[in-house]
Order: structure tokens, then C-alpha cells, then sequence
């Protein structure tokens, strides 16, 4: 719960914020790493697993809007979390 807090403040674009795409992307990404070490411990839940291929589709749709919206914000969450783009 700290993390997404946390999270939250780091992404947001003002006070109240916490649905533009910078700040889904952020906890989506955290979700996501979290769930990569548990697929990779535990092989067999494929529950987890099917989850965790939504996730990764709606973090993969909430970036292609924040390029299709913006490239440089998309450019910075990018770098800033590191993914691969």
C-alpha cells in the first residue's frame, strides 16, 4: 500500500491525480514485476499468470494512448520506468 502511494506521488500531474495514464502505467508496472517473481517461483499458476497477460495488455493500450497523445510524456514514463521502448 506504501508502494502505491508512493507510486502515485512520484507520477501524478497534481494533487488529486490518480487516473491519467502516467500514474496507471506506474502501478500497473509495479503490479506487473510483482507478479513476474511469483510466475517465476511458482510455474504452475496459470491463474496468476492469465492475470498477469491483462495486465500487460492494459498497460501496453494506456502507452500507446499516451504516445498517440503525447510523445514526450510517453518518452519520459518510458525512461523513467524503464521499460523497453
Amino acid at each position: 500500500m506504501e508502494t502505491k502511494v508512493k507510486l502515485i506521488e512520484k507520477f501524478r500531474k497534481h494533487d488529486k491525480d490518480t487516473g491519467s495514464p502516467e500514474v496507471q502505467v506506474a502501478l500497473l508496472t509495479d503490479r506487473i514485476n510483482h507478479l513476474t517473481e511469483h510466475c517465476k517461483t511458482h510455474k504452475k499458476d496459470f491463474h496468476t499468470r492469465q492475470g498477469l497477460l491483462k495486465m500487460v495488455g492494459a498497460r501496453r493500450r494506456h502507452l500507446d494512448y499516451l504516445k498517440r497523445i503525447d510523445i514526450s510524456r510517453y518518452q519520459n514514463l518510458i525512461v523513467e520506468l524503464g521499460l523497453r521502448k
